[in-house]
């Protein structure tokens, strides 16, 4: 019973049927976010390990990397009103990462330290390392904390390069999600069509 009364069975059916909001929020459950996650926290302890207290490049790298964190979190939860704004939002948590894994470049070019092949034996062990289930900083965080910078940089690249991936394959089916089905505007257009088609209007 709600406050108007007993909504009719007719009504409850279309209600769930339409959807107009949808499901959101679950950010967690995005593998994109849980290694987006990974990098943030690797990046925070790198900068305090290995750049000098002042440097401006901590800020910048500490806040790409929340950034590509934080903007799939929001653009999960606005998409129960707004696909535009969550394709919008996930872009920008790639191009976030982009910027991070630029910096990281920067850092091993200009101290003449080794950059990691993408196919090297190292790059294939972190490969391997993120494939395991419930992967964390807990993986990672024996080789962060104890290992030195070059070896640590070249962790963060490889783990940016599978978030930004699974990033680009996000995208690619929130792109296609919202040329078929629509966003708001759409899905509120066919709720009040059907509507009137079911005399509930």
């Amino acid at each position: 019973m709600g406050l108007i009364g007993p909504i009719s069975p007719i009504y409850s059916e279309h209600l769930n049927m339409t959807k107009i909001i949808q499901p959101h929020g679950n950010h967690k459950e995005l593998l994109s976010y849980r290694k987006a996650e990974i990098v943030y926290d690797i990046t925070y302890r790198f900068c305090r390990r290995f750049l000098t207290r002042g440097d401006r490049t901590i800020d910048q790298m500490v806040q790409a990397a929340r950034s590509g964190k934080q903007n799939i979190v929001e653009g999960c939860q606005a998409s129960g009103t707004s696909k535009e704004m969550e394709i919008k939002l996930t872009g920008v948590a790639r191009a976030s990462l982009e910027e991070l894994l630029q910096d990281y470049y920067d850092f091993l070019r200009v101290r003449d330290l080794t950059t990691w092949e993408k196919d090297s034996r190292e790059s294939l062990y972190v490969r391997k390392l993120g494939n395991r289930s419930g992967d964390t900083y807990e993986v990672y965080r024996e080789f962060v904390e104890t290992r030195p910078a070059e070896i640590v940089a070249n962790i963060a690249i490889c783990l940016v390069h599978q978030a930004n991936y699974l990033l680009d394959k996000q995208i690619q089916r929130l792109e296609k999600d919202f040329l078929k089905e629509g966003g708001l505007r759409e899905r509120m257009t066919r709720a009040r069509l059907k509507a009137r088609r079911d005399g509930l209007t």
